[in-house]
This record gives C-alpha cells, structure tokens and sequence, in this order.
C-alpha cells in the first residue's frame, strides 16, 4: 500500500469557548444564571460583584427604551413580594381530578394548608408511639404508614404488603393487617390509610355527628354511587336511594366539603419563586418593555489583582492572565445574555399589544420564525431566549414562550390563535347555564358564528387542556 499526501480544502463550524460560554449562559433562568456566577466567582479572583457601581469595567445599567426618568424599574428586587411572584405546583381546590364527581361550583374548594415542621409520616409516627397497640401491631401500622402516598391514601393492596411482611414477620395473617388498616384509619387526619377515594369519603362522613344532616345518603352515595354521581345521573340516584332532590343536592354538597387528599395538608408546599427578567409597561401609549435592573448582576475585574498584573506583564503571570481574560469574556457574555432577552421582549410585545390591553381574547398567532427575522437571530437563539426567562405585565407574570402559539383559520381569511380560543371556550362555558351546559359540538357552533373555523374535536382538546370537564359533568344537580 502506497501512502501519499493529499490537501482538502473545507469548512466547519468552530465553537470558541467564549461563544460556548455566552450560548450556555443563554439558555440559562435568572436563578441558575446566579448559580452559575456564584460558582465562578469563587474560582476566578480575577472577577468580583460591584457592590459601588464603580465605573470601570462594571457591567453597565440595563437599557429601558424610554426617553423620561420615571419609566425607570427601581421597585423591582426580588424580595420584594410585588415582582417576584412564586410559580407554585398546582394543588387543587376541588376533588375533580380525585373522582369523576368534579364540581365546577365553589361549594367544592377546600384549605390545603401546610402543617409546619411535620410530614404526614412524622405526624402519624407520633401517633404511634402514645398509642396502647402491641410491639406486633405497632410495627404492622408503621408498615402501613410507609405504603402511604402523598394524598395519605394506601398505595398498594393489603394483600401485597402481607405477601411483602410475611418474609420479616413470622405466622403473619391476613386478618392482623386488616386490624393494622382500622388502628390506622382511626389516626389523625380523618380519611388517612383508605384504598380509595369512596373509602376515604366514607370514613370522614362516619367520622361526623349522627345527627349530621342528609350524613346517612352522603354516605350511601359514597359507598355505592359514587359513578353515577360523577356522571350526574340525577333520576338513577333518586331511584335508587329513595331521595327528592333537594335531599341529593345537600348530600352532594356534604360530600364536596370533604377532603380527598387529607395527607397534602403535611409537609413542605413545593413553591418555586420566579424573579421577572423583563417588566412592561405602558408608557405615553406605547407599551414598553424594561429590565428588571434587580435581576442583574453587576460584575466587575478586582482592580487589585488586575494593577499587580499589569506591573508584572514581563513576568509571565499566565495563570492570572488567563482569568483576566475569562473575567471579561464573562461580563461581556452576561451583558450580550440581558441585551437579547430585552430586543427579543421587546419584539413580543410589539406584536402581543392587543394582548396587553384587552387579554387573551386577543393573543394573535406567533411563531419563533417571526421574532427570529425581526431581531437578526436563528430560531434556536429565540428558543433558548424564551425558556424559563419571565416577564411581569398588568396582567400578571407570565413566561416568554406564552406569547407564541398555533393559529387557526378564521372564515373571512385571517387568523386566531390557540391561547384566544381556549380563553374564548373558556368564557362561553363560564357564562353557560348550569342545568344545559354546552357540549363541545356546540362550542364549536358558537366559536363558528363568531367566524372562528374550528372542530368538535379541537375543542375537546383545548378544553381538557385547561382541565374543564365535559358537559355531562358541569350539569348541576
């Protein structure tokens, strides 16, 4: 085999580490970018915050588009409870998501409080240890307590927990976690150790005054109808419990006073607090779009270490130059990260502005496309500009990416979007008559009356996309 050599002329795409860097720091929210830069500045003595707003070599104050002093966002510190709003995971006010029965009437919200400082199992625990059981039974009860969920309810059957114990406890029987379940089901909070969610209902209800009005058909509903009061099924329930129905509407209404999930009620709420990167407002007519200066880190070079540098050139100092040189490649990237969020803000609100004055009903279609060609970038850098970034309006605060959405064909030629058809369903249902609620077909009338093209299908899907349940069960009793 001969070898030879060959010249190729060809070209790629090199990513420098300050261009790395600056598309990683993208990409990045306001709290991990915070992360990031506590980080390096541990690392890096060259780089320090600017405690003074000194002037040299300090990341500058944001720009604001506005031309008068008083546009300017100084109320914005992320402690304050007014802009840094918590994003907390949805817990629900209702037992919709809990049993078919879903409500959409008030009657049904319930407190989901947090019990400081006491998890469900901790709180049960204590229980325990006061209790008279038995070693034997104490132990069994604790096992159960281990198989709880997080609503407090059982999470497996008995018989595999028996199947599980019966390698650690000798001659166990069936019957003995039976018993185990009932010293369990007697603790604090009422419902806790049930199997399901009719269970849990009945417990609480046996757990009121037997003098409790219409207590004896809540629970005769819970125990046996529970399905067919989830599909409001009112002539079979009266049949079958002998009732009228101002007796059924006061047992439904008992029974959405209780509690489905009476472990939630423990434990730490999972609360996630977001800091707004960008705020807007209206300002002379014109909505505006801002920074929030508080969500900025203000670095700067320690002048310190960069003048001993500067007088030892000739000496080397390789590792000090390096890090001077990451320093500023770090408060230019930073600063290049806040520029983008503004010009691609900025660009959002120009073409959401009906948004802003009239609410979802007017969200217009967009696309990342759009915003790409208007401020001279690819659709990827939008993509990374418009995650986990936020921004604080009138109206309340709300994520980048919820300002882009679908569209849908309108019959004179335009177009709507997703975001103002759900809002759309969502007042035709809120405005519906609680004896003949409107089916998704009839939705789909009215929105086609209203010049919005759109299919029975589409609007089952927007309407379960915002949890609204079916005609059938939003039909009052």
């Amino acid at each position: 085999m001969k070898h030879s050599l060959q010249l190729k002329l060809g070209q790629h795409l090199t990513l420098t580490p300050q261009l790395q860097q600056s598309i990683r720091l993208l990409q990045l929210s306001t709290l991990e970018l915070n992360q990031e830069l506590e980080q390096i500045l541990q690392d890096n003595p060259l780089l320090e915050r600017d405690e003074e707003d000194a002037a040299s070599e300090v990341l500058p104050d944001p720009p604001t588009h506005t031309a008068d002093a008083e546009t300017q966002h100084a109320e914005a510190a992320p402690r304050d409870a007014a802009d840094t709003d918590p994003v907390t995971a949805q817990d629900d006010s209702d037992w919709n998501d809990y049993s078919p029965a879903g409500s959409d009437d008030d009657e049904g919200d319930y407190a989901e409080g947090s019990i400081a400082g006491s998890t469900l199992r901790e709180h049960l625990l204590n229980q325990l240890i006061v209790s008279p059981l038995t070693l034997r039974d104490r132990t069994l009860v604790a096992a159960l307590i281990d198989d709880l969920d997080d609503a407090g309810l059982l999470s497996q059957p008995l018989a595999d927990i028996t199947e599980s114990l019966q390698a650690e406890l000798e001659d166990l029987e069936p019957e003995e976690l039976e018993t185990a379940l009932k010293h369990l089901q007697n603790m604090d909070p009422t419902g806790v150790g049930a199997r399901n969610l009719a269970e849990c209902l009945t417990l609480q209800l046996r757990a009121l005054p037997s003098d409790t009005p219409v207590r004896e058909a809540a629970m005769r509903l819970t125990t046996h109808y529970l399905d067919l009061l989830a599909a409001r099924d009112v002539g079979k329930l009266k049949k079958m419990l002998g009732i009228d129905d101002p007796t059924l509407r006061a047992a439904r209404t008992l029974i959405l006073s209780l509690n489905p999930r009476p472990g939630a009620a423990f434990g730490a709420d999972d609360t996630h607090y977001v800091i707004p990167d960008v705020h807007v407002r209206k300002v002379k007519g014109m909505w505006i779009a801002s920074l929030n200066a508080d969500a900025m880190p203000k670095l700067r070079v320690n002048r310190v270490y960069a003048d001993i540098l500067s007088r030892h050139r000739e000496g080397g100092g390789g590792q000090l130059a390096s890090q001077l040189q990451e320093a500023r490649w770090l408060i230019k990237n930073v600063q290049q990260r806040f520029d983008t969020i503004l010009r691609v803000s900025q660009a959002i609100v120009d073409r959401q502005k009906h948004f802003f004055e009239h609410g979802e009903v007017a969200m217009r279609p967009l696309v990342l496309r759009e915003i790409a060609d208007t401020v001279e970038l690819h659709e990827s850098t939008i993509s990374r500009v418009t995650t986990q970034k936020y921004m604080m309006t009138p109206r309340g605060l709300y994520e980048l990416k919820y300002f882009f959405g679908s569209h849908v064909s309108t019959d004179n030629g335009g177009a709507c979007s997703s975001t103002a058809i759900r809002a759309l369903i969502k007042q035709l249902i809120a405005a519906e008559g609680s004896k003949k609620p409107l089916s998704d077909g009839q939705l789909a009338e009215v929105l086609s009356q209203q010049g919005i093209v759109v299919a029975r299908r589409t609007v089952a899907k927007y309407r379960e996309s915002m949890q609204i349940p079916p005609a059938n069960m939003r039909r009052a009793l």
